[in-house]
């Protein structure tokens, strides 16, 4: 190729934008017609010091003293810049975090954590060094790449559902109170004691126990007990045992309730003789009651979707709610829902 073709008037370059095969012909060019650096810079459109340090990577060493002095060679000059852009990347911090990352590994697969809550929870404990650890986009990252013997269905909610239009559809059963006339504090989460109810079925068909789960909005602490069915009777059986726990402090720890239209929420406004004020959802409304859905949907990670809740015992789903509310969350400063909950609960007995 020769290089005289090259056009060696100034090129609309970028700012800090790397020379090309193109620059680099037109700088062998130049400086064969006798151009000094700074001139050769004003051509091409970079700075003097990224023409030396060209001319420096591009000028193949002299072996001898004997014969003419090599010159600069564009082709030598792309294949180092080349070679040196393999290599000028950070060495990933994750090569001296060994510890950190089998400890992520162990709440991951035995506790079910997120990433997210672990790296928040090691950070405000002070578990590791700084130094020693990394963020949890980082995690992520590692996990995607199989850096990690983690697979992302390992990870609670890792993979992203898609959004739905959502649609507000009239109430064609009146059971209570319709989630319409909830007064704006229930859903501020600015105080404790307003909390969200559902089901959790096993298998579809056939009558076999389900599991009645309750969730404090602000503490997100999460309640679920098995139930012998999706009726009426079993879920107002678990509510009496529950004003039997709280007595004459039942109300102020459930301000307000908001359940769905399913018939075995029938009977469930029968619990404001004790104080309690109960809220019905729109029907197919899931999104009115979200912390709720979704601690759901995390407590099938213990609970698969599809299998019979009569292979788990009251222990297996007590223990299942434990691990969930032992959990860090990041809305909660990498506090547990559980530390939460008793400081509430504290503040209330002392009332």
């Amino acid at each position: 190729m020769d290089y005289q073709d090259y056009i060696t008037v100034a090129a609309e370059r970028k700012k800090g934008q790397h020379l090309g095969m193109v620059e680099r012909g037109a700088i062998k060019a130049l400086k064969q017609q006798g151009l000094g650096i700074r001139a050769i810079a004003r051509e091409v459109g970079c700075a003097p010091s990224t023409i030396t340090n060209e001319l420096r990577r591009g000028t193949p060493v002299r072996k001898s003293t004997k014969g003419k002095a090599p010159g600069y060679s564009p082709k030598l000059g792309e294949a180092v810049y080349k070679a040196n852009r393999a290599t000028c990347h950070r060495n990933p911090k994750s090569d001296g975090c060994q510890d950190f990352s089998k400890w992520v590994i162990r709440q991951v697969q035995e506790h079910k954590w997120s990433l997210d809550a672990c790296c928040g929870y090691a950070k405000l404990h002070h578990l590791f060094e700084p130094s020693k650890m990394v963020c949890s986009r980082t995690l992520y990252n590692m996990v995607w790449r199989g850096c990690l013997p983690i697979h992302p269905t390992e990870l609670p909610e890792a993979l992203k559902r898609k959004t739905k239009k959502h649609r507000v559809r009239e109430n064609k059963k009146r059971y209570g109170a319709s989630i319409s006339d909830r007064p704006e504090i229930a859903s501020l989460r600015m105080e404790e004691g307003h909390w969200e109810g559902d089901t959790v079925v096993g298998r579809r068909s056939g009558k076999e126990s389900v599991v009645f789960s309750l969730l404090e909005k602000k503490t997100q602490n999460y309640l679920a007990f098995r139930i012998p069915g999706k009726t009426s009777e079993a879920v107002m059986a678990a509510m009496t045992a529950l004003h039997a726990e709280y007595g004459e402090h039942f109300d102020q720890v459930f301000k307000t309730i908001t359940v769905d239209n399913g018939s075995e929420f029938a009977d469930f406004a029968q619990i404001e003789k004790w104080g309690t004020k109960v809220y019905f959802a729109h029907p197919y409304t899931s999104w009115e009651r979200p912390q709720n859905e979704r601690h759901n949907g995390l407590f099938r990670a213990f609970l698969p979707k599809g299998k019979s809740i009569e292979q788990f015992t009251d222990e297996d789903i007590l223990a299942a709610a434990d691990e969930l509310n032992g959990r860090p969350r990041r809305k909660l400063g990498y506090r547990t829902s559980e530390e939460l909950f008793e400081s509430f609960l504290d503040a209330v007995y002392a009332a």
